[in-house]
């Protein structure tokens, strides 16, 4: 029989369909052609890209020139613009304002076929230090709220290039989705007195159903409510609300597991199109008690159709118990 399962965070309702239920190679995952050819993001066609805000690794000075580890660039189209005012105003019952905001893009490796599973755990360090390098940056100007983080890897999950990357983008709000975890993770500590995420990963290790991988610092889990098959959060073991908290030891153990963590989902869905995305607290938000700062990893192997639309629902085909075996025992390289 179907379950209806609540996520304890926001409330959202999802069904498990489990007579539906689908194993990795019951997923239809559309193999992408190589495009080839001319890549702005390769060492050598720096000129191409705006200059860049960062760049790790050149071993001499010459910005925008060939030589890096890594580098941080402006959107060559952004969403948002970093340029002017917020001039927020009223039109009757309608709000708006100016497109205020930074939109970057974090070129990850300079090695056009790399990804997030095959690149070496040094190189991915630096993609998290880069992360944290440009939010703390960005927090500096007082007309942005929130900063989110996200990957897209394949063209059904977003991506238009092929070259590993990921964004960040700085708001002049704090996005809906993001004020709904806050508020439902501070009506779960206004009652308990406890963190819910905390909860969430002693409950996990307790009962280890719906762990995937853990170290140390870091643990992986297939959520109790997920939306898609195969969604995973990657969260700190020690309670942290900001991403930017991450000291050394735990940049570390973040990359061990985050790495073995996506050569899993590669061996159970080899080349799988997916997003990733950080949550952490609000900018003006320092130590909350009630908060987590996490990545969520959401594969895409379902079609969000006119139920999903229309209810808010998620129909899930996969339980994530059977998700977090299979991933559990994969073999990855």
């Amino acid at each position: 029989m179907p379950e209806l399962r609540r996520d304890p965070i926001i409330g959202r309702w999802v069904i498990i369909a489990k007579e539906r239920g689908k194993r990795p190679y019951d997923f239809i995952i559309e193999k992408e052609k190589t495009k080839g050819g001319f890549c702005p993001l390769c060492p050598g066609n720096e000129k191409t890209t705006p200059p860049e805000v960062l760049a790790y690794g050149r071993s001499y000075h010459d910005p925008n020139g060939p030589g890096w580890k890594l580098r941080v660039v402006p959107n060559k189209y952004p969403a948002l613009v970093i340029e002017g005012e917020l001039d927020k105003r009223g039109e009757g019952i309608y709000d708006k304002m100016n497109g205020i905001g930074a939109h970057e893009v974090i070129i990850e490796t300079p090695k056009h076929s790399d990804t997030i599973s095959s690149m070496p755990l040094e190189q991915l360090q630096l993609v998290f230090l880069a992360y944290k390098d440009r939010i703390i940056d960005l927090a500096r100007d007082k007309r942005f709220k929130y900063i989110i983080v996200f990957k897209n890897f394949g063209k059904a999950a977003g991506a238009s290039l092929e070259h590993s990357h990921s964004q960040l983008i700085a708001l002049p709000i704090v996005p809906q989705l993001i004020q709904e975890e806050l508020d439902g993770c501070l009506k779960y500590f206004e009652y308990k007195e406890r963190c819910v995420f905390c909860d969430i990963i002693r409950q996990e290790r307790q009962q280890n159903l719906r762990v995937v991988c853990e170290n140390e610092e870091f643990i992986t889990i297939c959520p109790f409510a997920p939306r898609s098959p195969f969604e995973m959060w990657v969260l700190p073991k020690r309670h942290q609300s900001r991403f930017v908290s991450l000291d050394d030891s735990q940049a570390e153990g973040l990359t061990s597991l985050f790495s073995l963590t996506m050569r899993k989902l590669d061996a159970v869905l080899p080349k799988v199109p997916y997003n990733f995305m950080l949550h952490t607290a609000p900018l003006t938000d320092f130590g909350l008690e009630h908060f987590h700062w996490h990545i969520e990893i959401m594969p895409k192997v379902n079609t969000v159709a006119g139920f999903e639309w229309g209810t808010g629902f998620h129909i899930n085909t996969t339980p994530p118990e059977e998700s977090a075996r299979i991933l559990r025992d994969s073999s990855p390289n």
